[in-house]
């Protein structure tokens, strides 16, 4: 069952939970740029991206270029490739961004990192696999995605670990993890099961 908007071409779910989008996606986009995003997100994921066909084709290609700016500034980061998506998946994890938790493991899958040691984000506290520096910067990451503030302590404790910049980079991180996942919590956007086609594509 679906709720009528007030434009009538619209229609979104009645219930929150659906795993339907709010907005159908867009399957034959307009303009050879988006086309061209369509054939290569394809080519580097097994399929479009939901995001891409709900969100980005229907607003001018410039947003679709700053989204993508994002993962290309995370290339410039003094941060290891590690902390860097251990940041995104806890961000992702607490926003509750099915999408970004899915498509964060699947860059691990194919960077054949230590699965394990994403698996155990809840208990990083606790878990031998973490080290103290990865520990304070993840409850500085926890504390600031939760309450939207950092106590004194925790900051103080992450600096201990890491320089400015990286702080600034950890910082970013957040940030910008938060533009991903409230565009896709904002249009019910879920996971687009990325993990499975990686695992499939590393066992060929």
């Amino acid at each position: 069952m679906q709720a009528q908007t007030s434009n009538p071409a619209i229609t979104v779910p009645s219930t929150p939970d659906t795993f339907d989008t709010f907005l159908p996606p867009i399957e034959k986009p307009s303009g050879w740029i988006m086309k061209l995003a369509y054939y290569f997100t394809r080519k580097q994921f097994g399929k479009v991206l939901t995001p891409l066909k709900v969100h980005s084709a229907r607003l001018p290609v410039a947003f679709g270029f700053f989204y993508s700016k994002i993962a290309k500034l995370d290339k410039k980061l003094v941060l290891s490739s590690q902390t860097i998506l251990l940041i995104r998946e806890q961000v992702a994890r607490i926003n509750v961004c099915l999408f970004c938790i899915d498509i964060g493991r699947s860059f691990t899958i194919k960077a054949s990192m230590n699965e394990a040691k994403f698996d155990a984000l809840d208990q990083y506290r606790t878990s031998p696999l973490f080290t103290d520096a990865e520990r304070a910067a993840l409850d500085y990451v926890t504390e600031l995605t939760k309450d939207k503030s950092v106590h004194p302590e925790t900051f103080a404790r992450m600096s201990s670990f890491y320089s400015e910049r990286a702080i600034c980079e950890i910082v970013w991180l957040v940030a910008s993890e938060h533009l991903y996942n409230m565009t896709n919590i904002g249009l019910n956007i879920h996971s687009d099961m990325l993990c499975d086609i990686s695992r499939k594509s590393g066992k060929r």
